[in-house]
């Protein structure tokens, strides 16, 4: 019983550490995700675009790379399509010869003759089996080799297709960049011309002390109007005419009572 107890309490507790493990994985494969973005974050962008650059250009040694096979594809493929040449040829001037053996044997002769030579009608016989057994080794052989330059070919025109996908995609990696170039050069621009402020505190000063004395001369010239016209008790010193009315009436040309009448 007790040792039952013991087994299903250390299954318990591998269960629990599998458990703790498993989560424990997890936070760490999370807390290493956030940290590789945070650090990707930290780098500055001007660095990742000339990061991005050098990738573009270790792309170089691979084009170069897929162009020699290329390269080597073609003379292999031109190689072949040579040796198709000279067995198609060969077979073609083989095929004529036992055409015209087959045609002798057909006639029943007994004895032919060729470049001088007799030979008998079991002869020539032989002769045409075992040309005839050349022959279709020769073509199979041919036919094997237009296998060989069909995938050949097939392989170099895949090659060429990876090669122009690869320089496409590397021009276009190499616009983008560009384009990401300038936008952060705008970017740049932009923020300088945001974060730059005029040192205008001077300019300031020199309003504020403008502003002040033009208070003063106001205040100033107002005191000297007040000590003008306002007097405390009535000035002596200039004592007014005793014909003032007439001097107004002169002034006006109000000489006669009737002048002030306004005729209709």
């Amino acid at each position: 019983m007790i040792k039952k107890a013991l087994v299903i309490g250390g299954g318990v507790i591998l269960a629990g550490v599998l458990v703790v493990g498993s989560n424990a994985l997890s936070y760490l494969r999370t807390a290493t995700g956030y940290v590789t973005d945070a650090a990707q974050e930290a780098v500055p962008i001007e660095f990742q675009i000339d990061r991005a650059r050098g990738m573009i250009q270790d792309l170089v040694p691979e084009v170069r790379k897929n162009m020699h096979v290329i390269a080597k594809e073609e003379v292999e493929v031109q190689r072949l399509d040579e040796q198709i040449a000279a067995g198609r040829s060969k077979l073609d001037k083989e095929k004529e010869q036992i055409l015209r053996l087959k045609a002798d044997v057909a006639s029943g002769e007994p004895v032919f003759t060729y470049v001088g030579r007799s030979y008998t009608a079991a002869e020539v016989r032989t002769d045409l089996a075992n040309r005839f057994d050349r022959y279709k080794t020769s073509e199979a052989t041919l036919a094997s080799l237009r296998e060989i330059r069909n995938a050949r070919q097939k392989s170099m025109t895949a090659a060429r297709g990876k090669l122009e996908g690869m320089l496409a995609s590397r021009r276009q990696l190499q616009v983008e960049i560009e384009n990401l170039e300038a936008r952060l050069q705008m970017i740049a621009a932009a923020k300088a011309t945001s974060d730059y402020q005029f040192d205008d505190s001077r300019l300031g000063r020199v309003k504020s002390l403008v502003s002040n004395l033009r208070t003063r001369l106001e205040v100033a010239e107002k005191l000297v109007n007040a000590e003008v016209y306002y007097h405390d008790e009535i000035p002596l010193d200039e004592t007014a005419p005793e014909n003032i009315v007439e001097q107004v009436t002169e002034h006006f040309s109000l000489k006669t009572p009737e002048a002030l009448i306004v005729r209709k």
